[in-house]
């Protein structure tokens, strides 16, 4: 590429972030400017505000469009998908090296894993049709609980039918205007959904940093009733995890509960998996509500909380998202299940999914890619520093074979754009050195 080019790109990258920001800040007049004057006989309510192509996140949307159009990138988002997908994947007929997906321990499409959720069909049929409270229990849906509940080494646990809405409706029901919650900046969008669902105040405090923390609770703990920490195992965007140990001293000094989302790090951290509690050997019973999902290593789809009885109990009899909710479906439940089954009698795929993590993480390095902060756990960031190069990588790696997708501007800073790489214990050493030698080449630090 030449100098001019690369110049005309970076204007046209800079031109598509004032789009973007502008956007963002005009939010109020574009929900409030006048287009086509008052709707008759409508008290003066605008036209526009019955429209959803004048809300400013569509406005986004096609300036996004229109600068992919202008630089004739094509978008690497919504591909289709022929097969399962782990370390490799089929789309339009091409097998690819893959690094888009959670499947962490190989356990979607696991023989024994399908057996379950085909004999689960064949016992219950595919769907609990209703609440568990109005359509009864499937004996499948609590021995997974308690294999959960065992799991963490806590009193119970309990399976709902999604993970972001899992967070959403623990923390909305659990906590009101009278509290506080202080989640960790990276946070996950259904913890920030839950949060502002529950009405408390919500603040938040630098990633990972638990000294910032403490400070922001000695100053505000006093002024509210309950308080809650919301923090993750590992961070889906970084692949790092928090000192919990010392959030564990916090959350005790200041009378507070500490919430983990496990979503990535069930199976992925700890000797056998387990996740954080067993990396950081601490009992898991000094965090008050653990959190996870069963659609990564868990091969499923949904999402669980595990804990004290009291909670479970409380959850299981007034969570809305439990109790108005349909019950996990069984095939889905006996999946994970059996996924967990794996997990707990299979370690030596937790550990053949460390060394590759590691070997990815060590080998992009070596060819002086940023790799931020991940610690080489399954997640593996390459920032690029900029959203168009973040698309222009990820479309030319498609085009040798490989599938990795970017995260832009304005899900992070601009100067943090990246792709994303999340390695499964079935990807190969071979598969890893091939996508290295493309991501150096791309970066011009071939050897």
């Amino acid at each position: 590429m030449g100098i001019g080019e690369q110049f005309r790109q970076q204007l046209a990258a800079k031109a598509l972030k004032r789009q973007l920001d502008r956007a963002g800040r005009q939010e109020d007049e574009r929900k409030t400017a006048a287009l086509d004057g008052p709707l008759p006989g409508s008290g003066g309510v605008k036209p526009e505000l019955a429209r959803f192509d004048t809300l400013p996140a569509y406005q986004q949307m096609l300036a996004m469009q229109e600068m992919r159009s202008r630089l004739a990138i094509d978008s690497p988002f919504f591909r289709v998908h022929q097969a399962q997908a782990g370390d490799t994947t089929w789309i339009d007929g091409r097998q690819y090296i893959n690094f888009a997906s959670y499947n962490y321990l190989g356990s979607s499409g696991a023989a024994e894993v399908s057996a379950a959720a085909k004999a689960a069909i064949d016992q219950y049929g595919t769907s609990a049709s209703a609440s568990r409270m109005v359509a009864g229990e499937r004996p499948i849906q609590r021995e997974l609980e308690k294999t959960l509940a065992g799991c963490y080494g806590v009193d119970d646990a309990l399976a709902l039918v999604s993970g972001h809405a899992t967070n959403v409706t623990v923390i909305g029901y659990l906590f009101g205007p009278n509290d506080l919650i202080v989640h960790d900046a990276l946070a996950h969008n259904s913890i920030v959904q839950g949060a502002q669902l529950s009405g408390a105040k919500r603040l938040s405090f630098p990633h990972n940093d638990w000294a910032a923390l403490d400070a922001l609770l000695s100053r505000v703990r006093g002024d509210y009733q309950r308080v809650l920490i919301a923090i993750e195992g590992l961070y889906s965007m970084d692949g790092d995890y928090p000192e919990l140990e010392r959030f564990i001293e916090i959350k005790r000094r200041h009378g507070a509960f500490l919430m983990v989302d496990e979503a990535h790090s069930l199976g992925v951290l700890g000797a056998t998996g387990r996740g954080i509690a067993e990396l950081a050997g601490i009992d898991s019973r000094e965090v008050d509500i653990w959190m996870g999902t069963m659609s990564k290593t868990l091969a499923g789809c949904g999402g669980y909380i595990a804990g004290s009885q009291p909670l479970i109990d409380l959850l299981r009899h007034f969570a809305p998202g439990f109790l108005y909710s349909v019950g996990l479906a069984p095939p889905l439940a006996a999946a994970s299940l059996a996924a967990l089954q794996r997990l707990l009698t299979g370690p030596e795929r937790v550990a053949r999914l460390r060394e590759r993590g590691r070997y990815f993480l060590k080998q992009a390095q070596s060819v002086g890619l940023d790799t931020g902060t991940s610690a080489g756990y399954a997640v593996i960031p390459v920032i690029t520093g900029s959203s168009l190069k973040a698309a222009q990588w990820s479309n030319a790696l498609f085009e040798a074979g490989i599938n990795a997708q970017p995260i832009f501007y304005p899900a992070v800073e601009e100067k943090a754009a990246r792709l994303r790489f999340f390695i499964c214990c079935t990807h190969t050493v071979e598969q890893i050195d091939a996508t290295i030698a493309v991501l150096a080449r791309l970066n011009g630090t071939a050897p």
